[in-house]
C-alpha cells in the first residue's frame, strides 16, 4: 500500500509534541494510504526525548532519530528525508499551528496525479483564521514576493510549513540550509526543476514567542540571502551531471532554442521526440497535427504527462529507442523524429537507427545531434553516458546501412568543442562546472559565426527516409 511519510523535526517541544502526534495518528487519510511518522530530535534540552520514547512505545508507526547537536530545522528535515520510505511526504512542525486533519486536502492534487509538490497556504481564501502579528504577516508577504519574483511561481505563502511531495521528487532535491532557510531553498529549487506545483488553503493556529515560537528577524534576513543564493546557483538535483544539464532551464536555455531553430525547417506535421527528459525541448516544438514526446524513465514520463495534461495535440509515450521490441514501435507514423544527444549512448547504434527508420513515413526525416571528433573521447564522455563520438564519414556509412539518405551533416556548437578539449582531454575532469555551463549558454548566439572558422563539438544531422525502396546517400 502507498505510504505517507510525515516528517516532524523537533526541538524543545515537550509541551505540545504528545498532543500533536496524537492528532497526526488520528488524522484521516484517503483510502489505501498508510502513515509512517519520522521524528528527528534536534538535540532538545528539555524532556522532549522522554516524550518521544513514550510515543514510540505507544505507536509502532513512529521511527525516531537523534541529531548529534542542535543543527536547526533544515538539518532535521534533511535527516528525516534520508530516513523516510514513503511514496509521499509532508513536513509537519512539532507544535499545534497546523492541523493534521487537513492532510487529505494537501494530498488531493498529489493523489490525483496533477502535482509533484503541494503548498498549504495560510493566506489563500479559507473559512476562518487566527488573528496574529501584523509585522510577521508583512514579513511573510515580502519574502513570498521576493521568492515569486525570482522563481516565477505565483505562491501566496512560500514560508508555509505544510509542503507535501512525491517521495522520489523530495529525495532528489539536494538541501543545504540548516535553519529556517530550508523553506525558500526548497521553493527556488522546486521552481528550477520545473516541477508541477499546486497550492491549497489551510487553517492556521499560530503561537507567539511565549508559547515557544522560534523564528525571528535574523531568519528573515537569512531567507532573503537564501533566495538570492540559490537563484544564482544551479544546485537543484542529485541526479547525474547529464540529467542536471538536461533538466536545467536556466543554464542552457539558449542552447535548447538553438537546437529547435536548426530543426524547424525539417519538421513535418507529425513529430516524435525521443528521450524528452523533462520536456525542455518539447515545450519549444511546434504543435501541428501531432506531437508525441517520450522517455523510457518512469519519473520523466510522469513529469511529461503532468506538463502536457489536457493537451489534445501532445501525446506522451513510454518508449526506449535502444531496446524497444519491434511490435511496440509505431509503424510509418511520423514525418519527423528528433533524437537529441541520444544515439551516442545506445548499445547498438545501427539497430536503434533502424527502429527510428521504421517509425518514419516515406519522405520523412530523422533529426539527430551527436558529438563529433572521436579523438576527444575521454572520462567526461563516460560520465555523460556516451559510448562513442562520430565523424561525418561514420554517419554517412551508418545512413547507408540503415536505409537513410543523408541530407545534412553540419558542425555546430564551437564552445562545446573547446570546453570538452580543456575539461576532458587536457585537465582530465569528469564534469563541467555550473559557471562554465552558463558561459557556454551565453556563447550560443555566436556559434553560427564561429562555426565557419573553428571546429564544433557536435554534428547536426538530417537523415531522410526515401519515398521508394531504392536508396542513395550523400
Amino acid at each position: 500500500m502507498p505510504i505517507l511519510s510525515i516528517l516532524i523535526p523537533v526541538y524543545n517541544e515537550q509541551a505540545y509534541l504528545e498532543r500533536l502526534v496524537e492528532r497526526v495518528v488520528a488524522a484521516w487519510l484517503p483510502e489505501g494510504l498508510e502513515k509512517e511518522i519520522i521524528i528527528v530530535n534536534d538535540a532538545s534540552k528539555d524532556r522532549t526525548p522522554e516524550v518521544i520514547q513514550k510515543l514510540c512505545e505507544r505507536y509502532p508507526m513512529i521511527r525516531s532519530f537523534e541529531q548529534p547537536s542542535n543543527l536547526g530545522k533544515g538539518a532535521a528535515v534533511r535527516r528525516a528525508i534520508e530516513e523516510m520510505t514513503g511514496d509521499f511526504a509532508i513536513i509537519q512542525d512539532a507544535d499545534l499551528e497546523y492541523d493534521p486533519q487537513e492532510y487529505h486536502l494537501i494530498l488531493k492534487p498529489l493523489l490525483a496525479g496533477y502535482a509533484d509538490v503541494v503548498y498549504g497556504s495560510r493566506f489563500a481564501s479559507r473559512e476562518m483564521r487566527k488573528v496574529l502579528f501584523y509585522h510577521h504577516k508583512i514579513g511573510n508577504y515580502l519574502l513570498t514576493f521576493l521568492s515569486n519574483l525570482v522563481t516565477g511561481l505565483d505562491l501566496t505563502d512560500m514560508e508555509t510549513c505544510y509542503k507535501a511531495f512525491r517521495g522520489q521528487v523530495l529525495k532528489s532535491i539536494p538541501l543545504r540550509s540548516n535553519r529556517f532557510g530550508i523553506e525558500p531553498e526548497m521553493t527556488v529549487k522546486i521552481a528550477k526543476r520545473g516541477l508541477s506545483v499546486y497550492e491549497v488553503p489551510i487553517s492556521y493556529h499560530g503561537r507567539n514567542y511565549s508559547e515557544g515560537k522560534k523564528i525571528n528577524w535574523k531568519d528573515g534576513i537569512s531567507a532573503v540571502w537564501t533566495i538570492l543564493k540559490y537563484w544564482f546557483l544551479d544546485d537543484y538535483t542529485k541526479e547525474s551531471d547529464i540529467l542536471q544539464v538536461q533538466n536545467s532551464p536556466d543554464s542552457l536555455r539558449r542552447y535548447y532554442y538553438h537546437i529547435v531553430r536548426y530543426s524547424l525547417p525539417y519538421l513535418g506535421n507529425s513529430i516524435l521526440e525521443l528521450e524528452s527528459h523533462t520536456g525542455l525541448i518539447s515545450r519549444l516544438l511546434p504543435q501541428r497535427e501531432k506531437l508525441v514526446v517520450s522517455d523510457h524513465r518512469e519519473e520523466c514520463v510522469r513529469f511529461l504527462e503532468n506538463l502536457f495534461d489536457g493537451n489534445a495535440v501532445v501525446t506522451v509515450l513510454s518508449l526506449d529507442p535502444d531496446s524497444e521490441p519491434e511490435e511496440n514501435l509505431p509503424d510509418n507514423e511520423f514525418d519527423s523524429v528528433l533524437y537529441i544527444h541520444g544515439l551516442q549512448k545506445t548499445k547498438n547504434e545501427t539497430a536503434t537507427l533502424k527502429r527510428i527508420y521504421k517509425m518514419i513515413n516515406p519522405g520523412g526525416k530523422a533529426l539527430l545531434i551527436v558529438p563529433q571528433h572521436p579523438g576527444l573521447f575521454c572520462e567526461l564522455d563516460k560520465t555523460f553516458g556516451y559510448q562513442r563520438r562520430y565523424t561525418k564519414q561514420n554517419l554517412r556509412q551508418l545512413c547507408r546501412e540503415t536505409g537513410f539518405h543523408l541530407v545534412k551533416c553540419q558542425s555546430i556548437h564551437v564552445a562545446s568543442f573547446f570546453s570538452w578539449l580543456l575539461n576532458g582531454v587536457l585537465f582530465r575532469r569528469n564534469k563541467i562546472g555550473k559557471v562554465q555551463l552558463k558561459i557556454l549558454n551565453m556563447m550560443i548566439p555566436f556559434s553560427d559565426l564561429l562555426s565557419f572558422l573553428l571546429p564544433g563539438g557536435n554534428l547536426f544531422v538530417v537523415a531522410e527516409k526515401p519515398e521508394t525502396t531504392t536508396t542513395t546517400s550523400e
